[in-house]
C-alpha cells in the first residue's frame, strides 16, 4: 500500500466531492445547488477531473437544451473501515460514492489489545487489497467501543479495553495503511451509517442506540454527529437506573449496562436457568456451560417465558431511560441495533411501550422507534463516511 496525497484544493471543490458522494450528477444539476458562476463550477470540476479526484460520465438527459456533461466521484477512490466492537472486528472496502466492494468480519477480544486488535484489522484490509479490491486508499475510518477523544485519535479511560488508554490508534492505523485516518466510538460510526444508507437518510436530527456488550447512543444534530466537549456524548449505558443494582464495568452500580448489556443478560440469562425458570435456557446451560444473547433470543423465539421475561425487563429499562433522552432532545427519529438489538420486535415492543408512556406528547407523537436493517455495515459504512467528510471537508486540502 502507497500513500494517497491527492485532495481538494479549495473549498468550492470539497462541497463538489460530497455532492458527488451520493451519486453522479450532471453539471447543470450541480449549479442548481452550488453558489458558483457556471464558468466557476466548470473550473473546479475541471481541476477535479485532472487532479483524478472525479470523471467524466456521459451526457445528462436534455432539460430543454444542449445536454449537460455528468461527473461522478473517480472509479478508482477507496475507504476503509474498520468498526472494532467488544467481539467482533469488521472491516470494508468502498469506492468513492460508499458502496461497499468487500466486507469482512471475525470474532476478536477487544481485551487482547490494542496491538493485536489493530494488526488483525490491518491483516484483514490486506486480505481484501490482495483479492483486488484496492491498492491505494484515500482514507480510513475506524470505531471503538469506547470513549474516545476526536481531535488527538485516541481511546480515553475505555472501561471495557484494558491497555487501550490513550493508545494512538489514529497514527498506527494511518501508518500502517499510509492514507489519512480518523478514529471515533463506534456507536457514532453506526449513526453516521444509518444517515448514509440507512433508515435516517432523509433525518437531520435522530438518536441511535446501540446495545451490544455495552450500550451507547450515537447523538445527530443538523446531519452531524454531536460528541460533546470532550467526546463522551451519548454513554447512556452508565446512567443510574437503579442505586442498588449491580456493580457495572465502569466501577459504578446500577447502570443501564449493568442491566442490559450483553453480558448483564448472558448473567440473568444464567440465573433464570438455574432458577427452573426457563426449561430451554436450563438444556441449553447444560450443554454449552454458557450462555448468550442469541440463546436467549432462541429461546424467546420458541415462546419461551422466562427469556420474553428477561427481554421485557431489559426493554423497559432501556425505554424508561430512552424516555427521558427524548423529551430532553426531541428527535425525529429513534434507531435500536447492536447485537442484543437482535432480540427483535419483543424488545422494540417494550422500549415503544415504555417511551411512548413516559415521554412528552408532543416529542413522541410522530416518533418512529425502529430496529436498524443494515445490521453488521452500518458501522463499516459509518466509518467510511466519517473519513470521507475528513477528506472532502473545507478545512482540508492538499499542501496542508
Amino acid at each position: 500500500m502507497k500513500r494517497t496525497t491527492i485532495r481538494p484544493e479549495n473549498a468550492h471543490q470539497a462541497a463538489l466531492l460530497r455532492l458527488l458522494r451520493d451519486g453522479g450528477r450532471s453539471r447543470a444539476e450541480l449549479g442548481d445547488v452550488v453558489d458558483l458562476s457556471r464558468s466557476k463550477l466548470n473550473v473546479e470540476l475541471d481541476r477535479l477531473i485532472e487532479l483524478g479526484l472525479a470523471e467524466p460520465d456521459g451526457l445528462a438527459a436534455s432539460r430543454g437544451g444542449r445536454r449537460s456533461g455528468r461527473v461522478r466521484i473517480a472509479r478508482d477512490i477507496r475507504f476503509a473501515g474498520i468498526d472494532i466492537g467488544a467481539t467482533s472486528i469488521d472491516v470494508a472496502v468502498t469506492n468513492g460514492e460508499l458502496e461497499v466492494l468487500g466486507h469482512l468480519s471475525e470474532p476478536c477480544d477487544i481485551k487482547e489489545g490494542p496491538g493485536v486488535v489493530l494488526d488483525r484489522a490491518i491483516e484483514l484490509l490486506g486480505k481484501l487489497s490482495r483479492d483486488g479490491l484496492f491498492t491505494d486508499l484515500s482514507g480510513a475510518g475506524i470505531g471503538v467501543p469506547g470513549p474516545v477523544s476526536f481531535a488527538e485519535g485516541v481511546p480515553v479511560v475505555p472501561p471495557i479495553m484494558p491497555g487501550w488508554d490513550r493508545y494512538p490508534v489514529r497514527e498506527t492505523v494511518g501508518q500502517a495503511l499510509c492514507c489519512p485516518t480518523v478514529v471515533d466510538n463506534d456507536v457514532n460510526i453506526m449513526a453516521l451509517g444509518e444517515l448514509h444508507a440507512g433508515l435516517a437518510r432523509h433525518v437531520e436530527d435522530f438518536l441511535l442506540v446501540k446495545i451490544g456488550t455495552g450500550i451507547g447512543c450515537g447523538i445527530v444534530v443538523g446531519g452531524k454527529i454531536y460528541r460533546g466537549v470532550s467526546g463522551s456524548a451519548g454513554d447512556i449505558g452508565h446512567i443510574r437506573v437503579d442505586d442498588l443494582g449491580p456493580v457495572c464495568s465502569c466501577g459504578n452500580s446500577g447502570c443501564l449496562e449493568a442491566y442490559f448489556g450483553g453480558a448483564a443478560l448472558a448473567r440473568e440469562a444464567v440465573a433464570v436457568a438455574r432458577s427452573g425458570g426457563s426449561p430451554y435456557l436450563a438444556e441449553r446451560l447444560a450443554v454449552a456451560g454458557t450462555l448468550t444473547a442469541e440463546d436467549v433470543a432462541a429461546a424467546a423465539a420458541q415462546g419461551d417465558a422466562g427469556a420474553i421475561g428477561l427481554i421485557r425487563d431489559g426493554g423497559r429499562r432501556v425505554g424508561q431511560v430512552l424516555a427521558s433522552l427524548v423529551s430532553f432532545f426531541n428527535p425525529g427519529l429513534v434507531i435500536i441495533a447492536g447485537g442484543v438489538a437482535k432480540l427483535g420486535h419483543v424488545l422494540l415492543a417494550e422500549i415503544r411501550s415504555v417511551v411512548y408512556r413516559r415521554s412528552l406528547p408532543l416529542a413522541t407523537g410522530n416518533l418512529p422507534i425502529v430496529l436498524s436493517e443494515l445490521g453488521d455495515t452500518a458501522g463499516v459504512i459509518g466509518a467510511t463516511r466519517l473519513i470521507s467528510d475528513h477528506v472532502y471537508s473545507d478545512h482540508v486540502y492538499s499542501g496542508n
